[in-house]
């Protein structure tokens, strides 16, 4: 399965609460992204949590965009990448 980097941007931040109804959300954009095979592998965000870079695993970008677009989630910009790790070369 493809691999990408998804980015976004949250003009007013990105804020998940760090308790029940944060994990409830978590929970339902897991079981949205599902439902169109995609798998959220992890995210990174921005010290001022005006964007997020997330991982996914998905059979597209237009699978990311749809359910993106399930979840109210941003999309700037979406690339396919590989794992180019550092030991590789010893």
């Amino acid at each position: 399965m493809p691999r990408y980097l998804v980015e976004r941007t949250f003009p007013e931040g990105l804020n998940v609460p760090m308790n029940d109804a944060g994990a409830t959300a978590m929970g339902g954009v897991i079981a949205r992204n599902a439902e169109k095979g995609v798998t959220w592998v992890q995210s990174f965000v921005s010290p001022d949590k005006s964007k997020s870079f997330c991982v996914y695993d998905a059979p597209s970008p237009e699978a990311i965009r749809s359910t993106a677009q399930k979840n109210a989630l941003p999309v700037d910009k979406i690339t396919e990448v590989r794992v180019l790790d550092p030991y590789f070369y010893r």
